[in-house]
C-alpha cells in the first residue's frame, strides 16, 4: 500500500531557525535508523517562513514509520506553537515521478 501527503504551513518568523533545527533532527534520525518504505523531504519555500514537507510511505500495512521516531515526535508536539499558519495536510495520489519519488 503506498499513502503520500504534503503538509503546508508558516512558522512565525523569529522561530524559523529553531524550526529547522527540529527538522534537521528528523533526519539525522532518519539516516541513523534508515526506515523502510519511507520517502520524506522538507523544503524552505521563498518567503522564508512557509515549510512544505512531502511524505511517501510504502508499507505492507500503510504504516508510517516517520511516526515512531522520538524526533519526529518532538518536532511535532511543539510545532503549532511555531506556528503562524498551522499545517495543513493534503493526501495525494501520484499521477507520475521521476527520481527519489519514481519507481
Amino acid at each position: 500500500m503506498v499513502k503520500r501527503m504534503m503538509v503546508r504551513y508558516k512558522v512565525k518568523a523569529d522561530r524559523t531557525a529553531e524550526n529547522e533545527r527540529s527538522v534537521t533532527s528528523v533526519f539525522e534520525q532518519l539516516k541513523r535508523e534508515q526506515p523502510a518504505g519511507l520517502r520524506y523531504m522538507t523544503f524552505k519555500l521563498e518567503d522564508g517562513v512557509s515549510f512544505m514537507h512531502i511524505v511517501s510511505v510504502e508499507t505492507a500495512d500503510a504504516s508510517n514509520p516517520l511516526l515512531a521516531l522520538s524526533a519526529f515526535k518532538a518536532f511535532t508536539a511543539e510545532v503549532r506553537d511555531r506556528c503562524a499558519e498551522p499545517p495543513v495536510t493534503t493526501d495525494m495520489q501520484e499521477v507520475g515521478s521521476y527520481g527519489v519519488f519514481g519507481r
